[in-house]
């Protein structure tokens, strides 16, 4: 069976001719367990809430939201009916930011089993996936690659920096801007009171942690980008939220006997959702991909309620394929040659980026190329050692 056609169905689950009966499969067939199949195309005939197996007992947080269901995928508004709780509106698409990260076509190899085998056990197991590697082995398209082929929508990334926090990756409270729309509506209106509760969900939006724990219907996929740039304590912090499965939003619990709930803005693009009583469950938990470029330890306790996942730097076939993908290109004997070249400086420099073979490639093949010294020293440039410069995943 070849990677574009459909998958069968069988029970529920998802599976592919293995053309072998001794259950013994070779690298290139899918696991008959396995959702995510690695391919980067989009599942065929089937949705993912159709084949997603539910989560074990103890993944099981069963949260409701007071929004709600918008059919056009709108922000959502106040539901008329408090006793009936619904899903926040289904995330937006945003094809053109994953085509920028993963090309405008599918790579057109499966990836590795060991890649898809890990994958497929932290959607069924409901655990975040650390995903290791040395910078550009594409642990962070990994998320992009998963939310496209499983129709998952928006990714919403975290990049985290060492200023990072828990509560700026939940929400963000702008208390000051409060402050200010208060003293302009005063001047206005000859008004001395202060501002009330009926206006806090303007100065309110949520990041994308607190984002991916609303009680969707299918996960988000949640990348939290260059992990170990954290400061020391967000590990833990994070890992709270993650058994939980919840977090409360202390400006809203405080008003929730006078504002019982609030719409408030995500961090999808002119989205919003309604937070009741100050506090967000998650349904179903999100797809959580943390990468790491191996510059620090994590505490055992984060460690052990994640899968872990090592990228391996790409091979020949592998980059011609994001080449393909992203230039359309492949078959260019100077892509080729490129490749093999890049290969080679690869391994002398202790490891370059795929990004760096794409800007290279594109400067040869979209410009009039003439081989000589110059060609050489820019080349030097472009192919630069990582480890003197910042890395990037």
């Amino acid at each position: 069976m070849s990677d574009g056609e459909p998958a069968r169905r069988h029970n529920g689950r998802v599976h592919q001719d293995s053309g072998s009966a001794s259950g013994a499969l070779p690298s290139g067939i899918p696991r008959p367990w396995w959702i995510y199949q690695g391919t980067g195309r989009p599942l065929h005939d089937v949705s993912l809430e159709e084949i997603l197996p539910p989560p074990p007992p103890w993944r099981t947080f069963g949260g409701v939201s007071a929004c709600p269901p918008d059919g056009d995928g709108g922000p959502g508004v106040l539901s008329d009916r408090d006793d009936t709780p619904t899903e926040p509106p289904a995330p937006p698409e945003d094809e053109q930011d994953t085509a920028r990260r993963l090309g405008a076509a599918p790579l057109g190899v499966r990836s590795d089993p060991e890649e898809a085998d890990l994958v497929n056990a932290a959607l069924i197991l409901r655990r975040p996936l650390l995903v290791t590697g040395r910078p550009g082995t594409g642990k962070s398209t990994l998320a992009y690659r998963i939310s496209r082929e499983l129709g998952l929508g928006r990714v919403l990334r975290w990049p985290i920096t060492t200023r990072s926090t828990l509560r700026a990756g939940l929400y963000g409270y702008d208390a000051v801007g409060r402050v200010h729309a208060a003293a302009a509506g005063q001047a206005s209106e000859g008004d001395t009171h202060e501002p009330g509760p009926e206006d806090i969900g303007d100065f309110l939006q949520l990041g994308p942690l607190g984002t991916a724990m609303l009680p969707h219907r299918l996960p988000r996929v949640l990348l939290i980008d260059e992990f170990d740039k954290s400061d020391i304590d967000l590990p833990n912090d994070l890992l709270d939220i993650f058994e939980a499965g919840e977090y409360s939003i202390p400006e809203l619990v405080r008003i929730r006997r006078r504002r019982p709930a609030v719409s408030v803005l995500t961090d999808d693009p002119e989205r919003s959702t309604v937070i009741a009583s100050g506090r967000v469950r998650c349904s179903a938990f999100p797809v959580v991909i943390i990468t790491s470029n191996g510059e620090r330890d994590f505490p055992p306790a984060f460690l052990r309620r994640c899968l872990q996942l090592r990228l391996p730097d790409p091979d020949a076939d592998r980059l011609a394929a994001i080449v393909a993908a992203h230039l359309g290109r492949a078959d260019d004997p100077r892509a080729r040659e490129l490749i093999e070249m890049f290969l080679e400086r690869s391994e002398r420099e202790g490891g370059l980026a795929a990004d760096q073979l794409l800007n290279a490639v594109y400067l040869v093949t979209a410009q009039s190329h003439v081989p000589g010294p110059e060609w050489e020293e820019l080349l030097q440039a472009v192919w630069h050692r990582l480890d003197s410069a910042a890395g990037s995943t």
